[in-house]
């Protein structure tokens, strides 16, 4: 699949998707200064439109959406009936069009579920590939407009690792992804074009997504592409912190939930690791996690850290 930022000097573009330009390592300090801006094309957009939509999709989905103000960001699970996640998204209304950023490898799934949940309901599900998303670390969306244009749309902020109302963190003591500021951008897919043109004349600084992977992994931030399989609960990635409202009304996979979350022990756990030795060769995702010689879970993620050296995610039981 051909890339618009193929013609940036240094870049590796892997089945369209930006790995790095050069050097991830450098890219993850760019990105951490708020010096540099990630084209996502690992994720996908998609627009829920209609005036039933935020009563709609708080009724399916884990989350309390039903009140949620235009340009406030959150983020919600589709369960199946016994709790195991299905889907996952970013959510931020403007006001007329609720915006679901997913990962790609899951966006054509997720509307054809959505599609058949309609029913009678009033809105309008889209796959807007019309749109591209970039991400960035900013605290402030003015910081954006360096890279993006001026008034920026529609900007997602990653609420993670925050616990948000109804919600609980399994973690204990303080979060390592706790100054974390991730963003993600919505912009019309012609901005790609405009912005590898300035990057490859030294105007804008590119980071690719082995050195977003790696903030992510660092901050222990769960991704449906990565982490989740047939069996994930919500608490077992902490997920509870962020995208679930536990004392919000019914929808599918609830009871599942609730019982869980107040016998207090997730079947597994998420964990961080460190890839001792790993320096130059880190071992692949799907990878066996052992102690004292007995398999005790599998590595899901994995990446070289600027500051943290090789580091993991693990689900373990």
């Amino acid at each position: 699949m051909a890339s618009a930022f193929e013609r940036v000097p240094g870049a590796v573009v892997e089945d369209g998707i930006l790995m790095h330009v050069g050097n991830p390592l450098v890219e993850q300090r760019r990105l951490l200064r708020g010096d540099a801006v990630a084209p996502l094309d690992n994720r996908a957009v998609v627009s829920v439109s209609g005036p039933d939509r935020l009563a709609w999709l708080d009724s399916i989905t884990s989350q309390a959406v039903a009140g949620l103000a235009p340009g406030v960001s959150s983020e919600l699970l589709i369960l199946d009936p016994n709790g195991h996640i299905e889907h996952a998204a970013g959510i931020v209304d403007d006001g007329e069009t609720a915006w679901l950023i997913v990962d790609t490898a899951d966006a054509d799934r997720l509307v054809a579920w959505l599609t058949r949940m309609r029913f009678r309901m009033r809105v309008e599900i889209d796959r807007r590939d019309e749109i591209a998303v970039f991400g960035a670390v900013s605290p402030e969306v003015a910081a954006l407009e360096a890279f993006l244009p001026a008034g920026v749309p529609v900007v997602w902020r990653d609420p993670w690792p925050g616990v948000t109302a109804g919600g609980h963190g399994y973690a204990v003591g303080e979060h390592p992804g706790a100054a974390r500021a991730w963003v993600e951008v919505i912009v019309d897919a012609s901005e790609r074009d405009r912005i590898a043109s300035a990057a490859a004349a030294g105007e804008v600084s590119l980071a690719g997504v082995i050195a977003v992977e790696a903030l992510r992994i660092a901050a222990w931030r769960p991704s449906w592409v990565r982490e989740v399989d047939e069996r994930s609960l919500p608490h077992e990635l902490d997920w509870l912190r962020t995208a679930v409202h536990l004392s919000k009304g019914c929808y599918r996979g609830q009871e599942t939930v609730a019982k869980v979350h107040n016998l207090g022990h997730p079947p597994r756990r998420l964990v961080a690791v460190h890839l001792d030795g790993a320096d130059s060769i880190l071992p692949p995702p799907g990878s066996e996690v052992r102690v004292s010689g007995d398999a005790v879970g599998v590595l899901t993620s994995v990446a070289l850290h600027v500051d943290d050296g090789p580091i993991g995610l693990a689900i373990v039981r």
